[in-house]
């Protein structure tokens, strides 16, 4: 079988998207696919195995000069016209440009007789998506991945706001719901939270979850702020607004005040971005040696390290009703195997995925929940009691079998 894949970047330290795709892009071809990659990552990055071709930017074009010119304004004058320039044609002009960048690429593949093609992208951006809806001869073949709600006004509270031209945005995904042969998501939650929007993608969906993908780490130095004889608890990722982590905070903090000892014991380390609590963070770690917070994008096979030897890994997402998101760091933690504090919705796709009866679950906001959970697993740390996550369910959902079996059975 000959798959195309069209995405956004490779580079696996870009976003946690990337990561999600590039492992996703890896375990395809172990399945035994024949995989092409045409990445918009503009730079030239190879995968093991795969073939991949950067998509050069057209220039010199109408659209190019059109958004190196309002580039070229905001720069000078400090006035964004992006907004007003998305209400009226729906995306900027780089969008536009971007996207006949990549269709013009797609159509040379006459070389590559796919049975095939797989559109993947990351954050807000769709753009392999909307190129592909300008070569309608594959349209047939098309797998429209679909990672994340969208548009915007599509996600769940609190997450929903409204985009600069949202209402041609809700058309164009309508037209890849209606042209697309085939549909993915990452979760079961997803397709059906998008299903609602869009019903034909509850005819066309499949579920592809995010992948285990097989990294050594045996070569990484672990950082110095990292104890290995502490009862150490990880929350790996960007700490957006909507994803608050206070009452981990707190709830820990109560850990400390309860047992003296836990003082010299324990650490809480919070990994990766988190600009909109800088202060807040701040302030707490003023008042908690044991918090360790490093605000920045922390290497991925650093963070893959740790997660393997850390006493417990954390998934924190958002106070809501309804989480349908997979968070891209289930597979590594799943694969770490370390027990496994989910702070999420009760309707969530990792609640879901565990099981209802998963025992160190909590919502978000719920400090005294947490706190007894710590407590729980502290407890069974000291007596040396405390069990690996063992979820081979998981990790067979999550693998290249399971994958192969996916796709096999759809063609």
């Amino acid at each position: 079988m000959k798959i195309l894949v069209i995405v956004d970047s490779i580079n696996v330290n870009d976003s946690s998207g990337s990561k999600a795709n590039v492992a996703l892009i890896q375990n395809l071809a172990a399945c035994g696919f024949e995989v092409r990659v045409l990445h918009y990552t503009q730079k030239e990055i190879s995968l093991t195995g795969i073939t991949c071709i950067a998509i050069p930017e057209k220039k010199w074009n109408f659209l190019y000069l059109l958004s190196r010119t309002e580039r070229l304004f905001t720069r000078l004058t400090k006035i964004s016209v992006n907004a007003s320039v998305e209400n009226w044609f729906g995306f900027s002009f780089t969008f536009f440009n971007d996207s006949n960048s990549i269709a013009k690429t797609i159509r040379k593949q006459k070389d590559f007789q796919s049975d095939l093609v797989l559109t993947l992208s990351k954050g807000a951006s769709f753009r392999p998506h909307h190129a592909l809806l300008k070569v309608p001869e594959l349209h047939p073949k098309w797998m429209a991945y679909v990672h994340d709600p969208y548009p915007f006004h599509f996600y769940p509270r609190p997450y929903d706001w409204i985009q600069p031209g949202y209402a041609q945005k809700e058309k164009f995904f309508r037209k890849i719901s209606e042209n697309a042969n085939f549909s993915a998501f990452p979760s079961q939650l997803l397709q059906e939270w998008m299903g609602s929007y869009f019903e034909n993608f509850l005819k066309t969906g499949i579920v592809i979850p995010h992948q285990i993908e097989k990294i050594s780490t045996k070569e990484i130095l672990l950082p110095d702020y990292f104890a290995s004889a502490k009862f150490t608890l990880l929350h790996a990722g960007n700490l957006m607004k909507q994803r608050s982590p206070v009452a981990l905070i707190k709830a820990y903090q109560k850990i400390l005040d309860k047992y003296t000892q836990a003082f010299e014991e324990t650490q809480l380390l919070l990994l990766g971005p988190a600009s909109y609590y800088e202060n807040e963070l701040n302030d707490y770690k003023n008042e908690i040696p044991s918090l360790i917070v490093e605000n920045r994008n922390v290497p991925f096979k650093e963070v893959l390290a740790l997660q393997k030897k850390v006493s417990v890994n954390i998934i924190l997402e958002s106070k809501s009703e309804i989480s349908p998101f997979l968070p891209g760091k289930f597979p590594h933690c799943v694969v770490a195997n370390r027990p496994l504090l989910v702070l999420s919705p009760y309707n969530s796709e990792t609640r879901r995925l565990l099981g209802s009866d998963y025992s160190y679950w909590s919502e978000a906001d719920d400090e005294n929940k947490i706190f007894l959970l710590i407590e729980q697993l502290y407890l069974a740390w000291k007596n040396k009691e405390l069990n690996e996550l063992n979820r081979l369910d998981l990790e067979t959902y999550l693998s290249i079998s399971y994958l192969k079996n996916t796709f096999e059975e759809l063609l």
